[in-house]
């Protein structure tokens, strides 16, 4: 059998989400999954880029990433999403790339992927929770399998304990405020895994 496929795809304005990304790819590449990091288009106009020199200087460094296609859902088994959280729900530019997906959709393309999602937000009560499952009603709807981290893994309670997906607080100067490397990489070796015993299943 092949190695499972996994996408993950996330949005970052200065850099937390694309690190999760980063650590998410080294997980699932130790679980034996053949891995692309892509990330959705950029929505914000230039002068608000412009208005925050992380920002640019984040999208500056990360020009090389390839962004995300809907080829790239149908070629996955999996998916891990990563995102900030804008009000407790999830930012415009991933939201844009999901709502381009009814076609695929509409061809049961998307039933039966494996997903999992990550989110930050400036502060311990900021939305993370409700930015999750904000993404996972979407994943619902495809017909996808939720692979939630719940707490299968000690480091899971030490990057603060978020059963829907690992989430980080980040503090003004860009920061981590938890230590929530090695649960993101649980998390991604947990969505292979199960991607894994699925693609198994169904061949």
């Amino acid at each position: 059998m092949s190695n499972v496929k996994l996408a993950v795809i996330y949005y970052s304005s200065t850099g937390t989400n694309h690190k999760l990304a980063a650590w998410a790819e080294a997980g699932a590449k130790e679980a034996l999954a053949e891995v692309k990091v892509l990330k959705v288009p950029e929505l914000a106009p230039q002068s608000a880029i412009d208005s925050n020199p992380a920002w640019k200087a984040h999208l500056e460094a990360t020009k090389d990433v390839p962004e995300v296609t809907l080829n790239d859902l149908e070629w996955a088994d999996a998916i891990i999403f990563s995102v900030p959280t804008r009000f407790g729900n999830v930012p415009a530019q991933m939201k844009q790339f999901l709502d381009t997906t009814g076609g695929l959709w509409f061809q049961g393309k998307l039933a039966n992927k494996v997903v999992s999602a990550m989110a930050s937000a400036s502060n311990p009560h900021g939305g993370q929770e409700a930015t999750i499952l904000s993404l996972y009603t979407t994943m619902y709807h495809w017909g996808a399998i939720v692979a939630a981290p719940g707490y299968t893994d000690q480091s899971l309670f030490e990057a603060g304990g978020n059963p829907y997906g690992t989430s980080v607080t980040v503090d003004q100067d860009g920061n981590l405020k938890e230590n929530v490397e090695a649960a993101v990489k649980h998390q991604a070796k947990r969505t292979v895994t199960i991607a894994e015993s699925i693609k198994k299943g169904m061949q």
